[in-house]
């Protein structure tokens, strides 16, 4: 290690998830007025309907320059596009005869609700938006219900540029709510007008508390992914440019101070140089108090031997966002395997694929990656099967059938079976057992 991260502080996990207990108890009690008393007190925001109008969404397109409109739009197609890709791809229906008489199937149904929450506060963020609400709709979502917290004092509630890129999207319905309240009332509905239904599954990034709350609200609904502080790990040789490495790093770090940004190479002088570029970068940066922090807490650069063990180090680090800055970018993606999203090059940065270049943000986290991907289309879709058995089919499979489910003590199992094949369905089950207890193994 040039620079290592110092061991991690005492968490306050347990405080959080005591605070989120309690507020998705009170609303699961008390309802709607649990959710207006919690966002009263967490937003200072308690209007006679948390539900935001057409006339709304037409107030805040027209405070959107028109330039940003059609940037908006610009990452919409492109968010849609990749989505739709990924639709055609791989997720069909399909019927097959297996056996003669034996027709097995597979279905791709949509999930009824989904409830997508985008993020406020210090960073309004509108590529959420068009991650966690365009993608549904492509899956075939029939009802996607978007919430947002409210602005300090703002007379639209939600940030006119989300509201207006939340509707393009195509949300069908648009609440004003932050925070674990606005998780709550997605999963258990809001006694608005008109009311809002509960939702079947919530997706979206969130800050800690927000986080915790999918988490405990996992199961009664479904979600994405249990998203934790967002991380980079760059990837550069001695081909890289130090100054691009340290601003991607200081790009991604200003999320929080707690997001992790490492760099792993195999020269150290790449990683030497990388050191004083953010320092020089950080004299200057906008958001220098957060992301200073953040590399201070969470920075490291990791000297590696060679490529192989760079490889290695990144699988095992398994970071969010891995950039590749090498020579030979395509030798990297032939070989890693842990990671939510790849950048591939010099010109590929986090940032392109977090704002809107088509490929999803809402992506693992905490080592995450060694066991999934990223929110994609098929996470609103149900892979469901089906069978279809006709007289010659019985026949094939049914002896088959019983005879595991006698071997494993499932008598009943074996009886459902044969009562199919048998001529004299009556005696499936031996004498009538008015007279005695039977075994069912003697209808065998």
């Amino acid at each position: 290690y040039l620079k290592k991260a110092p061991p991690p502080s005492v968490s306050d996990r347990l405080q959080i998830q005591n605070t989120v207990t309690e507020i998705l108890a009170d609303i699961e009690r008390d309802g709607t007025d649990a959710i207006r008393r919690y966002s009263a007190k967490f937003d200072d925001w308690n209007p006679p309907s948390f539900r935001v109008s057409g006339d709304q969404i037409k107030a805040a397109a027209e405070k959107v320059d028109s330039k940003l409109r059609a940037q908006i739009e610009f990452s919409r197609l492109q968010v849609e596009r990749f989505a739709n890709l990924q639709r055609a791809s791989s997720l069909v229906n399909f019927q097959v005869e297996t056996l003669p008489g034996v027709t097995l199937g597979q279905k791709q149904i949509p999930v009824n609700a989904v409830g997508s929450y985008v993020p406020g506060g210090n960073y309004p963020l509108i590529a959420s938006a068009l991650m966690t609400i365009v993608v549904p709709k492509v899956a075939g979502v029939p009802r996607v219900v978007a919430v947002a917290p409210p602005q300090k004092g703002g007379r639209l509630g939600i940030n006119p540029v989300q509201l207006l890129t939340m509707a393009r999207s195509g949300a069908d319905e648009i609440l004003v709510l932050g925070g674990v309240q606005a998780l709550g009332a997605l999963a258990f509905g809001v006694e608005d007008s008109p009311p809002v239904a509960p939702v079947d599954m919530i997706v979206g990034p969130g800050n800690a508390y927000v986080a915790e709350a999918k988490r405990q609200l996992y199961g009664r609904v479904g979600i994405d992914l249990q998203a934790g502080p967002t991380e980079i790990l760059v990837l550069a040789d001695a081909s890289a440019d130090p100054r691009l490495v340290a601003a991607d790093l200081l790009g991604q770090a200003e999320h929080g101070t707690t997001s992790p940004a490492i760099v792993v190479t195999d020269s150290p002088e790449l990683g030497q140089a990388v050191l004083k570029e953010v320092e020089s970068l950080l004299r200057r940066w906008p958001t220098a108090a957060v992301a200073g922090t953040a590399w201070r807490n969470r920075g490291e650069v990791i000297i590696c031997a060679d490529a192989e063990e760079m490889v290695r180090v990144a699988d095992q680090i398994a970071s969010e966002h891995v950039e590749v800055q090498t020579q030979d970018p395509k030798w990297f993606l032939d070989r890693l395997t842990n990671y939510g999203s790849l950048f591939l090059g010099a010109h590929a940065t986090v940032v392109y694929g977090d704002k809107g270049i088509g490929t999803n943000h809402v992506l693992p986290t905490g080592r995450a990656a060694r066991y999934t991907g990223g929110l994609w289309v098929g996470k609103f879709l149900k892979t469901v099967t089906w069978q279809n058995v006709t007289e010659a089919g019985n026949a094939e499979v049914a002896p088959t059938m019983a005879a595991i489910a006698e071997a494993e003590n499932m008598m009943g199992h074996a009886i459902t079976a044969r009562l199919r094949i048998e001529t004299e369905k009556n005696n499936v089950l031996g004498p009538d057992s008015s007279t005695g207890p039977q075994d069912a193994l003697s209808a065998g």
